[in-house]
């Protein structure tokens, strides 16, 4: 313990300095290893996946050939995996899907795959495989996992949301309220629908109680909002004119770099909800807005909506404002027939108070009945 304070003290200056910029240094060098290792893995199925396409056409390969491929390139290298079966016909799958891809986007080297796909691991690229049709939503998910860093398991979740088709649908007037960088970014920030399955609530359920929901899940919500948005409170005070105001949910984005006002509505859209929103965002603007921020953004989340109503109601608003559904879990969702068959709130109460009645009725004989019995 002596010996390392004493050389402690006999460092040099900067020492420490110097060791945390070489440790970062050194991580970001393995990173570029395990990417360089991942791009030379891709690329070589691609290769493989590409002889056997010319293969099969030139020289009529069936599928025995490739099931003794498969053995031969076992058998020769038994410590690495990758060599089976089923993965081969992935690397063949793979190879035809970027030659789509390259058919589309001319820039791509027609000898070379797609650099969206050799940044991803090969377990994202079956997934993409496996689960799109379309050469145009394979680039576009792959490219989410990168920018959003996705696991398989989330990449999964989000193909199966349908996050694709939802994203950039909103009804908004962005294009009007923003200049054109931040219009397309925030256009393409908000969904619609906003799926919030891991909630599980009544038809009838209050704005209150969904927001409750999102708040007790916040991790799932984040996910659902996408990358950027930082949490920075539920039912946000604002004081205006000595009049305090209360803000469903805010947020701060750190890539449109603004506050985004969410307000839960579980009724349809009307009218009016624009203009309440078009207030509490000039109030955000004049009072939390820093130097640097751009304008601040509202969301308005509702059960439904019209699009020529939300149309009419943001034509001369000059806030810039987005209107989507969202979606829970609900009773109402259930087929009516099944829907028939569930008790309602009322009903489970009155078993539970026949229940408690019953069960006072039975303690109370009991008790007499011991007591007639000690007695005799």
């Amino acid at each position: 313990m002596a010996n390392i304070e004493e050389a402690k003290k006999t460092l040099p200056i900067g020492y420490p300095i110097f060791l945390n910029e070489l440790k970062t240094r050194i991580q970001k060098a393995q990173i570029k290893a395990s990417l360089a290792v991942n791009q030379e893995l891709i690329c070589l199925y691609w290769e493989i996946g590409k002889e056997i396409v010319k293969r099969q056409e030139r020289q009529g390969w069936g599928s025995g050939v490739i099931d003794r491929l498969a053995k031969d390139l076992q058998s020769s290298f038994p410590g690495i995996k990758g060599f089976s079966r089923s993965n081969i016909f992935r690397m063949k799958a793979f190879y035809l899907s970027c030659e789509k891809v390259a058919q589309a986007v001319r820039q791509f080297k027609p000898n070379f795959p797609p650099s969206v796909f050799t940044n991803i691991p090969w377990g994202h690229n079956i997934i993409l495989i496996q689960r799109l049709e379309t050469e145009e939503e394979k680039v576009w998910y792959a490219q989410k996992t990168i920018e959003n860093r996705w696991s398989r398991t989330i990449l999964e979740m989000q193909i199966t949301s349908g996050l694709y088709q939802r994203q950039g649908n909103s009804i908004n007037n962005f294009h009007e309220a923003l200049p054109p960088p931040q219009s397309d970014l925030a256009n393409q920030t908000i969904k619609d629908p906003y799926t919030f399955d891991f909630l599980t609530l009544s038809d009838q359920a209050l704005e209150k109680e969904v927001e409750q929901g999102l708040i007790d899940h916040i991790q799932k919500l984040l996910l659902e909002l996408g990358a950027g948005f930082a949490f920075v409170g539920r039912q946000y005070p604002l004081s205006v004119d000595g009049v305090d105001y209360f803000l469903d949910l805010l947020f701060y984005h750190f890539k449109l770099k603004c506050f985004c006002v969410i307000e839960l509505k579980t009724v349809d859209f009307k009218p009016e909800f624009a203009g309440k929103m078009n207030f509490y965002l000039s109030a955000i603007d004049d009072l939390l807005k820093q130097p640097g921020d751009e304008p601040s953004i509202g969301m308005i989340l509702c059960k439904n909506k019209n699009k020529i109503t939300v149309e009419y109601a943001l034509q001369n608003c000059r806030t810039p404002i987005g209107v989507s559904s969202y979606e829970t879990k609900i009773l109402g969702k259930l087929p009516d027939n099944f829907k028939g068959s569930l008790p309602t709130v009322e009903e489970i109460e009155e078993e539970l108070d026949a229940k408690n009645q019953k069960k006072s009725v039975v303690t109370s004989d009991s008790l007499t009945g011991s007591l007639l019995t000690s007695k005799s």
